[in-house]
């Protein structure tokens, strides 16, 4: 019952990101899912699919419940049945953006062919990992099922409610960044995100990979009461009071040229 209430949901009621540096992949998501002020759930949005010799392969979800559990289902499915396409016979990391693009849009026109006009199949996703061979990246995955590729001038990816978590992205993250640094980022993006957005909470999920590594992840889940999180929260915190009050004065007072009108 619980699944079937979250499924008609806002689309975009979480927060996730990936951020790609020189030395490998950092990805973060929270596990709210909310059906209205009275039906709050969690469910782990976070989904390592392939984690192999020769290749490691996790996916974010963001938006419908009953879509983006379907993708995973079929996504393990496909893998177990050996299918002709299937995230351990791909050869890039854009075929499997691909892939999962097309099974996401199957899934949105098999809901949206019920007719029912109070339920919102959309979902988007973000695919990340490393093939052996190949360079790490991460893809968005809209809704339509196209996806994007992380670029140079903007090495991160974020889906769900993104406008929150982005400044500090923008100021920090760069290639040259240490991994666990760009975790860290990763956090202090999903707190500033949290604070401004009830709809996004824990648990923290988040995921550190280093280049060439393959089978071998960091994988942490952080509850709301972890001492690590209140530690992050009270430091940045005092950081941007001190940030704040270091500013510049205004260049008071205020030119005689300037007049205030009423009406």
């Amino acid at each position: 019952m619980i699944a079937a209430s979250v499924s008609r949901a806002e689309p975009f009621v979480t927060y996730c990101v990936a951020i790609t540096v020189d030395r490998g992949l950092v990805f973060a998501s929270d596990s709210r899912t909310n059906a209205g002020v009275d039906q709050v759930s969690t469910f782990s949005k976070m989904h390592t699919l392939v984690a192999d010799s020769d290749r490691m392969i996790t996916l974010l979800s963001a938006g419908n419940l009953a879509t983006t559990q379907a993708v995973v289902r079929q996504l393990r499915r496909d893998m177990e049945n050996n299918a002709t396409t299937n995230l351990r016979s791909v050869k890039y990391l854009a075929e499997a953006a691909e892939y999962v693009g097309e099974l996401s849009h199957e899934q949105r026109a098999r809901h949206r062919s019920k007719n029912d006009s109070t339920f919102n199949p959309e979902a988007s996703f973000i695919l990340g990992g490393q093939i052996v061979g190949r360079e790490p990246q991460i893809y968005l995955v809209y809704p339509e099922g196209n996806h994007i590729r992380a670029s140079t001038e903007t090495p991160y990816l974020q889906i769900g409610e993104t406008k929150y978590g982005k400044p500090i992205l923008d100021r920090i993250i760069n290639a040259e960044l240490p991994l666990h640094d760009a975790a860290r980022c990763a956090l202090v993006s999903m707190d500033s995100t949290m604070r401004s957005n009830v709809t996004v909470g824990p648990p923290i999920e988040v995921l550190v990979y280093t280049r060439d590594n393959y089978g071998n992840i960091s994988r942490l889940m952080l509850q709301e009461d972890d001492d690590y999180l209140r530690s992050l929260r009270r430091a940045w915190d005092a950081s941007l009071k001190r940030a704040f009050e270091g500013l510049p004065g205004l260049p008071l007072p205020v030119s005689p040229r300037i007049r205030l009108v009423d009406g």
